[in-house]
């Protein structure tokens, strides 16, 4: 594994996932493992509103879930992708769908790059 040996010059188009957005991220990460339990799921295919609503979340941490802004989630407010990823699997967006807006391309640019094209 290569190793950064000067981490006083960031590498170019990369963002550090440390302490710091792993403490922004915690409230996120906690309503997204919510998912894991069958009656939360049921609850925000019910009704989402309801369910952001009662959530110990921000404002536009809400928002970002009602727009499935999954980059800005996890490149901004300290989303961890396997966490996030259960919010995905609840709203039909699995890890095609969330790759694809990470790399700002379409679902079907996305497919292009990856081997089991076709797969979702």
């Amino acid at each position: 594994m290569a190793v950064q040996l000067d981490k006083s010059r960031p590498i170019a188009d990369t963002q550090v996932f440390g302490p710091k957005e792993s403490r922004r991220g915690y409230r996120l990460n906690k309503f997204a493992m919510s998912m894991c339990k069958p009656e939360n799921r049921e609850a925000f295919i019910a009704d989402e509103e309801a369910v952001l609503a009662s959530a110990d979340l921000e404002d536009v941490e809400r928002q970002l879930i009602r727009d499935r802004d999954w980059r800005t989630i996890m490149n901004e407010y300290g989303g961890n992708i396997y966490m996030i990823m259960k919010i995905g699997a609840v709203t039909g967006h699995g890890l095609y769908q969330i790759g694809a807006h990470q790399r700002d391309e379409t679902y079907e640019e996305f497919l292009a790059t990856r081997n089991a094209a076709g797969a979702k």
